[in-house]
């Protein structure tokens, strides 16, 4: 969605780029006609050749033509000016002041509060953008389909050991809830021990916003291991998903907020384990047309791979008594 930014908040920024202060007291590098090219180029956005134009224009008109660029989440700015803003902040280019940055950082942000917006370094220190007013953050907007760290890698295999061990419903309260708010999803609710009887095939159910302001909402069903469709194996047997599914796509769910009833758009099998293509097409069978376009998968590896793209924290026990869990006594986020 393209955000409307003042005038005033772009000049600022790209005076920042250019670097156009008192060179004994700025905060920023300063960055003549090659250097501003070569700044684009390192924020992976291709095609801005400076053209010899007065630096400080020209640069304002290239950032207005990323701000129209598509964004990933529709709370924050684009993806390319979220680039921007990241190189603009690299710690390496610390001039003045300590490696930190604290006072170039304190600077873009009385021009980024103007805007509902802060800037911050994440813990890996890459300056990150946070929307003010629904606290949704950039990070994690990078591919999950990326290779891993060495201490990502490890971290990949602690929460698999996790995984193995944990519940249903501690899966969903300690991995799935938080990852679901962090990708912007809305009224999360899950339905947790107490509720199982009137959850209608549901564990969670939840709204996702369109930036027209529509909402879509969506059903999950979470089953701790493999999912397959074997009736006698020691896998989660697929029928009993099946009904699960004819229950959650034919019961409304109640909106507070809209005060209004709505039917299930997607129904979401989530699974601790594998969800096997035998599992899949057995599914696809007994469904009609209009059910199988409502139905997504996530099975462990696209767990993994968005809690660890998305920074979720860890289980909230397994972090306050670390000598308990199976990830040992090295914390990997």
């Amino acid at each position: 969605m393209l955000r409307k930014i003042k005038k005033k908040t772009l000049n600022e920024i790209a005076d920042m780029i250019c670097g156009n202060f008192d060179q004994e007291k700025s905060f920023f590098v300063y960055r003549s006609s090659s250097y501003l090219t070569e700044f684009f180029e390192d924020c992976e956005l291709d095609g801005y050749v400076h053209d010899g134009s007065t630096r400080k224009w020209w640069v304002v008109g290239i950032l207005e033509d990323i701000l129209s660029m598509p964004a990933t989440n529709h709370h924050l700015l684009s993806d390319g000016f979220i680039s921007v803003i990241r190189e603009l902040m690299d710690k390496a280019d610390a001039v003045n002041e300590e490696s930190d940055r604290s006072n170039a950082l304190t600077q873009l942000n009385i021009s980024l509060n103007r805007e509902g917006f802060e800037a911050f370094y994440d813990e890996g220190n890459v300056c990150q953008i946070r929307n003010t007013e629904t606290n949704t953050s950039s990070i994690g907007i990078s591919s999950p389909q990326r290779a891993w760290t060495a201490e990502e890698r490890k971290t990949r295999g602690d929460l698999e050991a996790y995984l193995d061990n944990a519940s249903e419903d501690e899966i969903t309260e300690e991995l799935l809830l938080p990852l679901f708010r962090q990708l912007g999803f809305q009224r999360i609710t899950a339905s947790g021990y107490k509720d199982k009887v009137l959850e209608y095939g549901k564990d969670i159910w939840m709204k996702f916003r369109l930036p027209t302001l529509h909402n879509l909402y969506f059903g999950i069903q979470v089953k701790k291991g493999k999912l397959d469709a074997a009736g006698k194996s020691k896998s989660t047997n697929v029928a009993e998903i099946h009904a699960q599914l004819q229950m959650m796509l034919g019961h409304m769910i109640f909106d507070p907020e809209t005060n209004k009833k709505s039917l299930v758009d997607h129904a979401i099998i989530i699974a601790g384990g594998e969800i096997t293509r035998q599992a899949k097409n057995w599914l696809g069978e007994r469904l009609n047309a209009s059910q199988r376009s409502q139905i997504l998968f996530m099975d462990r590896n696209d767990i993994l791979d968005l809690v660890l793209t998305h920074k979720i924290p860890l289980p909230n026990d397994l972090v306050q008594n670390p000598e308990n869990s199976v990830f040992g006594d090295d914390i990997p986020f």
